[in-house]
């Protein structure tokens, strides 16, 4: 990251009705999406910007806001204001997020925070359809696209087909059962919207309530066997899911 933060080369028309904050979003959004500001650019703050350009500081705190609002920078207090990774989109198809976000051109890291090999529960078991006290993993995975949290999740999976430690910090879950001969056939899946806890927003790098989607999955073989229930949170800032309509 820059010592001296990125000063933009913006125009203002003050005689046009467009509102001089919307301009300088708009030049900076341009830059951004299409310009030389690749993430993890460091951009002056408001009070030098307002300065720099003779506008107000509300002018320029609003101008910054509207981009953060859109997911274009971030503003975090000591660091400054960012310019975020893109904005992750992800078909809705029976497939894993590395995956999907490789194939997307992504940089991809995964951390396993948890991992435990234990009996189920009575709700686990009635998630993964087992007897409770059946051998089930539990794990827990933060991933990370670009260098940004982007995904908090959490799976159950019979003990008998769940992939190891090492593994899970390599592959995604799914590439991993195939490569086991377990096939991914069918899912439920339901997508809902809550805020962030004080620890998940830690975790993901988000102020606490900040807007969350979330996802609930149970997966099924061609048998009809459950192979894993998984229950993630994506940021929303960063990520959104994208789904294709047919008439009937």
């Amino acid at each position: 990251m820059p010592d001296t933060p990125f000063q933009p080369e913006i125009t203002i028309d003050r005689s046009s009705d467009r509102p001089l904050y919307a301009q300088i979003a708009d030049s900076l959004a341009a830059l951004i999406l299409d310009g030389p500001l690749p993430p993890g650019t460091r951009i002056e703050d408001e009070v030098s910007m307002a300065k720099r350009l003779e506008v107000s500081r509300p002018t320029a705190r609003q101008a910054l806001q509207s981009l953060a609002d859109r997911g274009l920078i971030s503003r975090r207090r000591g660091a400054g204001t960012i310019v975020a990774s893109p904005h992750v989109r992800r078909p809705m198809e029976l497939s894993s997020l590395l995956s999907d976000l490789t194939a997307a051109g992504h940089q991809v890291e995964t951390k396993l925070v948890e991992y435990e090999t234990r009996p189920a529960s009575e709700e686990e078991a009635a998630q993964l359809e087992v007897d409770p006290g059946t051998e089930i993993t539990r794990l827990r995975r933060l991933r990370s696209a670009d260098g940004e949290p982007i995904a908090l999740m959490d799976n159950l999976i019979p003990a008998s087909i769940a992939p190891s430690r090492e593994e899970l910090e390599q592959s995604g879950l799914y590439d991993l059962l195939r490569t086991r001969g377990i096939i991914p056939a069918t899912a439920k899946q339901v997508i809902g919207a809550r805020n962030a806890t004080a620890k998940e927003a830690e975790a993901l790098g988000e102020k606490r309530r900040a807007a969350l989607l979330t996802a609930k999955r149970t997966t099924y073989d061609a048998t009809g066997r459950v192979i894993e229930y998984g229950d993630h949170i994506y940021r929303a800032s960063r990520y959104s899911f994208e789904t294709s309509l047919f008439t009937g």
